[in-house]
């Protein structure tokens, strides 16, 4: 079964996710970026949200996870949450 390793930043509007993609892109850090702005619990760890399979999280975050070009910053995606910026770590 495939694995994915990624991390996160959750912001809730498209303009913010953009914006902060933006400054990654530019060379911010994105572990300092999710620590600074986004929403979740998980950006304590900058973002980190550890290794898991397909099916763990909502169906248009593992669409991405699990197709997108990994080290590569993703987004933004809407879920219910909000909007997503996502980078794939590793993926097996």
């Amino acid at each position: 079964m495939a694995k994915a390793r990624a991390r996160h930043i959750l912001v809730p509007t498209k303009e913010e996710c953009e914006t902060l993609k933006k400054q990654i892109e530019g060379g911010a850090d994105f572990g300092e970026v999710a620590k600074k702005h986004s929403k979740c619990p998980s950006s304590r760890q900058g973002g980190d949200l550890g290794e898991f399979g397909p099916g763990v999280m909502v169906p248009e975050f593992d669409k991405v996870v699990f197709s997108g070009e990994v080290g590569k910053v993703l987004g933004p995606v809407k879920t219910q949450f909000g909007f997503h910026l996502l980078q794939v770590t590793s993926r097996s």
